[in-house]
Protein backbone atom coordinates (compact mmCIF):
# COMPACT_ATOMS: atom_id res chain seq x y z
CA UNK A 1 0.00 0.00 0.00
CA UNK A 2 1.60 3.28 -1.10
CA UNK A 3 1.68 6.16 1.37
CA UNK A 4 0.91 9.77 0.44
CA UNK A 5 4.64 10.52 0.49
CA UNK A 6 5.38 7.52 -1.73
CA UNK A 7 2.93 8.78 -4.37
CA UNK A 8 4.38 12.30 -4.28
CA UNK A 9 7.98 11.04 -4.50
CA UNK A 10 7.08 8.83 -7.44
CA UNK A 11 5.35 11.66 -9.33
CA UNK A 12 8.24 14.07 -8.72
CA UNK A 13 10.83 11.53 -9.82
CA UNK A 14 9.46 11.17 -13.36
CA UNK A 15 8.71 13.54 -16.21
CA UNK A 16 5.27 15.14 -15.94
CA UNK A 17 2.78 14.31 -18.72
CA UNK A 18 1.92 16.85 -21.42
CA UNK A 19 -1.55 18.35 -21.50
CA UNK A 20 -3.26 16.84 -24.56
CA UNK A 21 -4.94 20.20 -25.29
CA UNK A 22 -1.96 22.58 -25.21
CA UNK A 23 1.08 20.24 -25.00
CA UNK A 24 2.43 22.09 -21.93
CA UNK A 25 3.92 20.12 -19.04
CA UNK A 26 1.39 19.54 -16.28
CA UNK A 27 2.04 20.42 -12.64
CA UNK A 28 1.75 18.25 -9.53
CA UNK A 29 -1.36 19.28 -7.60
CA UNK A 30 -2.39 18.30 -4.08
CA UNK A 31 -6.02 17.25 -3.81
CA UNK A 32 -7.85 19.44 -1.23
CA UNK A 33 -9.13 17.83 1.96
CA UNK A 34 -12.77 18.78 1.39
CA UNK A 35 -15.12 16.84 -0.91
CA UNK A 36 -14.53 17.74 -4.53
CA UNK A 37 -15.99 16.76 -7.89
CA UNK A 38 -18.44 13.90 -7.39
CA UNK A 39 -17.92 13.99 -3.62
CA UNK A 40 -16.18 10.63 -3.64
CA UNK A 41 -12.69 12.01 -4.09
CA UNK A 42 -10.20 11.36 -6.85
CA UNK A 43 -8.67 8.22 -5.36
CA UNK A 44 -5.25 9.85 -5.06
CA UNK A 45 -3.81 12.58 -2.79
CA UNK A 46 -1.97 14.10 -5.78
CA UNK A 47 -2.84 14.67 -9.44
CA UNK A 48 -1.28 16.30 -12.48
CA UNK A 49 -3.11 19.49 -13.54
CA UNK A 50 -2.53 21.85 -16.46
CA UNK A 51 -2.25 25.42 -15.15
CA UNK A 52 -1.56 27.02 -18.52
CA UNK A 53 -4.05 29.91 -18.76
CA UNK A 54 -3.64 29.84 -22.56
CA UNK A 55 -4.74 26.20 -22.78
CA UNK A 56 -7.67 26.01 -25.25
CA UNK A 57 -9.76 23.81 -22.97
CA UNK A 58 -9.41 26.30 -20.11
CA UNK A 59 -9.98 29.40 -22.27
CA UNK A 60 -13.02 27.94 -24.06
CA UNK A 61 -14.37 26.44 -20.85
CA UNK A 62 -15.58 29.77 -19.51
CA UNK A 63 -17.90 30.32 -22.47
CA UNK A 64 -18.99 26.66 -22.60
CA UNK A 65 -20.05 26.50 -18.95
CA UNK A 66 -21.58 29.97 -18.98
CA UNK A 67 -23.60 29.14 -22.07
CA UNK A 68 -24.71 25.65 -21.04
CA UNK A 69 -25.08 25.99 -17.26
CA UNK A 70 -25.21 29.75 -16.59
CA UNK A 71 -22.29 29.50 -14.15
CA UNK A 72 -19.10 31.52 -14.14
CA UNK A 73 -16.60 28.66 -14.20
CA UNK A 74 -14.22 26.76 -16.43
CA UNK A 75 -12.19 23.56 -16.22
CA UNK A 76 -8.58 22.52 -16.28
CA UNK A 77 -7.18 19.31 -17.70
CA UNK A 78 -6.03 16.84 -15.07
CA UNK A 79 -4.36 13.43 -15.08
CA UNK A 80 -3.96 10.69 -12.50
CA UNK A 81 -0.49 9.77 -11.13
CA UNK A 82 0.02 7.26 -13.95
CA UNK A 83 0.00 10.19 -16.40
CA UNK A 84 -2.12 8.26 -18.89
CA UNK A 85 -5.75 9.06 -18.08
CA UNK A 86 -6.99 12.62 -18.64
CA UNK A 87 -10.13 14.28 -17.32
CA UNK A 88 -11.27 17.77 -16.29
CA UNK A 89 -11.65 19.47 -12.90
CA UNK A 90 -13.87 22.54 -12.46
CA UNK A 91 -12.41 25.91 -11.44
CA UNK A 92 -14.43 28.95 -10.44
CA UNK A 93 -11.79 31.65 -10.83
CA UNK A 94 -8.43 32.07 -12.58
CA UNK A 95 -6.78 31.36 -9.22
CA UNK A 96 -8.88 28.27 -8.58
CA UNK A 97 -6.78 25.33 -7.42
CA UNK A 98 -3.50 27.24 -7.39
CA UNK A 99 -3.37 27.04 -3.59
CA UNK A 100 -2.75 23.30 -3.85
CA UNK A 101 -0.09 23.61 -6.54
CA UNK A 102 3.18 21.97 -5.52
CA UNK A 103 5.56 24.91 -5.99
CA UNK A 104 9.35 25.04 -6.14
CA UNK A 105 9.34 26.13 -2.50
CA UNK A 106 7.34 23.05 -1.53
CA UNK A 107 9.72 20.85 -3.51
CA UNK A 108 12.69 22.40 -1.74
CA UNK A 109 11.04 21.82 1.62
CA UNK A 110 10.43 18.19 0.65
CA UNK A 111 14.09 17.78 -0.23
CA UNK A 112 15.19 19.37 3.03
CA UNK A 113 12.85 17.08 4.95
CA UNK A 114 14.19 13.98 3.20
CA UNK A 115 17.77 15.07 3.90
CA UNK A 116 16.94 15.69 7.57
CA UNK A 117 15.36 12.25 7.84
CA UNK A 118 18.39 10.67 6.20
CA UNK A 119 20.80 12.41 8.59
CA UNK A 120 18.60 11.61 11.59
CA UNK A 121 18.37 7.91 10.79
CA UNK A 122 22.13 7.78 10.22
CA UNK A 123 22.74 9.35 13.65
CA UNK A 124 20.34 6.88 15.26
CA UNK A 125 22.05 3.93 13.60
CA UNK A 126 25.36 5.13 15.02
CA UNK A 127 23.78 5.60 18.45
CA UNK A 128 22.38 2.07 18.38
CA UNK A 129 25.72 0.50 17.41
CA UNK A 130 27.50 2.31 20.25
CA UNK A 131 24.58 1.92 22.68
CA UNK A 132 24.65 5.71 23.08
CA UNK A 133 21.39 6.38 24.90
CA UNK A 134 22.28 10.07 25.38
CA UNK A 135 22.47 10.64 21.62
CA UNK A 136 19.13 8.90 21.07
CA UNK A 137 17.54 10.94 23.87
CA UNK A 138 18.79 14.20 22.36
CA UNK A 139 17.14 13.33 19.03
CA UNK A 140 13.92 12.24 20.68
CA UNK A 141 13.63 15.46 22.69
CA UNK A 142 14.54 17.74 19.77
CA UNK A 143 11.24 19.17 18.48
CA UNK A 144 13.01 20.35 15.31
CA UNK A 145 13.77 16.78 14.24
CA UNK A 146 11.37 15.17 11.71
CA UNK A 147 8.57 13.23 13.41
CA UNK A 148 9.66 9.98 11.72
CA UNK A 149 13.15 10.32 13.18
CA UNK A 150 11.83 11.11 16.68
CA UNK A 151 9.46 8.15 16.48
CA UNK A 152 12.36 5.85 15.63
CA UNK A 153 14.38 7.33 18.50
CA UNK A 154 11.46 6.67 20.86
CA UNK A 155 11.42 3.04 19.76
CA UNK A 156 15.21 2.68 20.06
CA UNK A 157 15.23 4.03 23.61
CA UNK A 158 13.42 0.88 24.66
CA UNK A 159 16.44 -1.17 23.54
CA UNK A 160 19.32 1.00 24.75
CA UNK A 161 17.76 3.30 27.34
CA UNK A 162 18.75 3.25 31.01
CA UNK A 163 16.65 3.29 34.14
CA UNK A 164 18.00 6.79 34.79
CA UNK A 165 16.38 7.94 31.52
CA UNK A 166 12.87 7.04 32.63
CA UNK A 167 12.26 10.20 34.69
CA UNK A 168 13.07 12.41 31.72
CA UNK A 169 10.98 10.26 29.39
CA UNK A 170 7.97 10.47 31.69
CA UNK A 171 8.13 14.22 32.31
CA UNK A 172 8.69 15.48 28.77
CA UNK A 173 5.93 16.55 26.36
CA UNK A 174 6.32 15.26 22.79
CA UNK A 175 3.55 17.04 20.91
CA UNK A 176 2.77 13.92 18.90
CA UNK A 177 0.43 11.12 19.94
CA UNK A 178 2.34 8.35 18.14
CA UNK A 179 5.65 9.41 19.69
CA UNK A 180 4.04 9.68 23.14
CA UNK A 181 2.60 6.16 22.83
CA UNK A 182 5.94 4.78 21.65
CA UNK A 183 7.74 6.42 24.58
CA UNK A 184 5.30 4.78 26.99
CA UNK A 185 5.92 1.40 25.35
CA UNK A 186 9.69 1.94 25.56
CA UNK A 187 9.51 2.83 29.26
CA UNK A 188 7.86 -0.54 29.88
CA UNK A 189 10.60 -2.17 27.86
CA UNK A 190 13.34 -0.48 29.90
CA UNK A 191 11.69 -1.67 33.11
CA UNK A 192 11.51 -5.20 31.75
CA UNK A 193 15.18 -5.18 30.68
CA UNK A 194 16.35 -3.94 34.09
CA UNK A 195 13.82 -5.86 36.24
CA UNK A 196 12.38 -2.67 37.69
CA UNK A 197 8.99 -1.01 38.05
CA UNK A 198 7.37 2.15 39.37
CA UNK A 199 6.12 2.26 42.95
CA UNK A 200 2.32 2.66 42.78
CA UNK A 201 2.40 5.00 45.80
CA UNK A 202 5.34 7.39 45.30
CA UNK A 203 6.16 6.74 41.60
CA UNK A 204 9.85 6.13 42.42
CA UNK A 205 11.62 3.29 40.62
CA UNK A 206 12.07 0.09 42.60
CA UNK A 207 13.13 -3.48 41.93
CA UNK A 208 10.42 -5.61 40.36
CA UNK A 209 10.70 -8.20 43.13
CA UNK A 210 10.64 -5.64 45.99
CA UNK A 211 8.13 -6.19 48.77
CA UNK A 212 8.65 -2.82 50.45
CA UNK A 213 9.35 0.43 48.57
CA UNK A 214 12.72 1.73 49.70
CA UNK A 215 11.57 5.30 49.05
CA UNK A 216 8.19 5.57 50.79
CA UNK A 217 8.20 2.43 52.91
CA UNK A 218 4.82 1.21 51.60
CA UNK A 219 4.20 -2.48 51.02
CA UNK A 220 4.20 -3.15 47.26
CA UNK A 221 4.20 -6.94 47.16
CA UNK A 222 1.67 -8.16 44.61
CA UNK A 223 0.90 -4.66 43.38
Amino acid sequence: MKTKQDILDEMLSKEAPKCPHCKNSMSVWQVPDFAFGDGLGWGSPYLYVCFNDECPSYKDGWDNIRGNFAHNASYRCMSYPDGKTFEFIPVFSPEGGTGQLISEQVLQEQERLKESIKIGFSSLADAYVHKDADAAMLILLDALQPARVRLKAADMIGDIGRVSDIESLVNNKYGNQLITEQVQASIKKIHKRHFTRECPFCAEIIKDRANICKHCGKEVAGL
